[in-house]
């Protein structure tokens, strides 16, 4: 692990357990929400690790957010996105879609038929506040595109940013590295967290330690850390003590005030209303059906 000056350090949260989601009878989800993480997840406001087996939440608005969609590679069969920005398209295996909202957009994902096991990630993060008025934008990266970090032992697709050398794809509102990982028992992986930084780490499955600035945190699997650097870049390296699925994601914290609404987070609860009003007038457009040949 990388030596750290005298002066640097790090802050962390608990390690954390995820909150039982189950919406009908074809999503279930383990759910980390912003509050758990003692201010360490900005800009996260929640983080969904899902499987979805039918059709859900049909269509619904967001608003001064970005939804990102990260699926997992033994996700199954085609999960099926539509905005109103036009996009109609079938997400597979692998793939990550962000949904920038900005002043608000719809949005509806489902699998569409009976044999699709969705897994994955659904992130939400906030939107920086200069950027909370934009018009919404999209970005879709397809898993087979991703830059791929491999090692003893160690696999990881750069979903997002960069790590250890390898460039993933940039250009998203809020500037983020996503990592999907997977490590052998006893293999490890280290990556470096810019200057005042934040990290979000998650054992989907299996076990792992973390270290940082000289200090051991063991995370098992189902559970997530977060970390926050101060003025000096730190080296995070993740050990597994047997095979292990995680996922990393490093961002800038925004360190802005905001209220949160549901799928709405602005600065303030009167912008939150407003956006709920502007979404049932119709302001935010439409989507149309879902076409099977997406």
């Amino acid at each position: 692990m990388k030596d750290l000056a005298p002066t640097s350090a790090v802050t962390e949260s608990d390690v954390v357990s995820p909150t039982a989601l189950e919406v009908g009878s074809g999503f279930s989800a383990r759910q980390f929400r912003h509050s758990q993480f003692s201010g360490l997840m900005d800009p996260l406001l929640m983080v969904d690790d899902y499987t979805m087996t039918e059709p859900t939440f049909g269509a619904h608005a967001h608003g001064g957010i970005s939804a990102v969609s990260l699926l997992f590679e033994d996700s199954q069969g085609d999960f099926f996105n539509q905005d109103s920005l036009g996009n109609n398209l079938a997400l597979g295996a692998g793939d990550l879609y962000w949904l920038s909202a900005g002043r608000g957009a719809m949005h509806d994902e489902s699998p569409r038929s009976g044999e699709a096991r969705i897994r994955g990630l659904q992130i939400f993060v906030k939107l920086p506040a200069q950027r909370a008025y934009m018009p919404p934008e999209s970005l879709h990266v397809p898993g087979a595109s991703m830059p791929t970090i491999m090692g003893p032992g160690t696999r990881v697709r750069v979903a997002l940013g960069s790590s250890n050398g390898m460039e993933g794809k940039s250009g998203t509102p809020n500037p983020l590295t996503l990592l999907d990982g997977y490590l052998d028992g006893g293999a490890h992986f280290s990556h470096e967290v810019a200057a005042g930084g934040s990290v979000w780490i998650y054992a989907v499955e299996g076990e792992l330690t973390v270290q940082f600035n000289g200090e051991t945190r063991r995370v098992q699997g189902g559970n997530a850390l977060a970390l926050r650097t101060d003025a000096e870049a730190s080296n995070i390296t993740l050990n597994a003590v047997r095979t292990t699925h995680f996922v990393l994601i490093a961002a800038k914290p925004l360190d802005e005030p905001f209220e949160q609404k549901g799928p709405f987070a602005f600065a303030t609860a009167k912008e939150n209303e407003q956006a709920v009003a502007d979404a049932q007038a119709g302001v935010f457009g439409d989507i149309a059906t879902l076409r099977e040949s997406a």
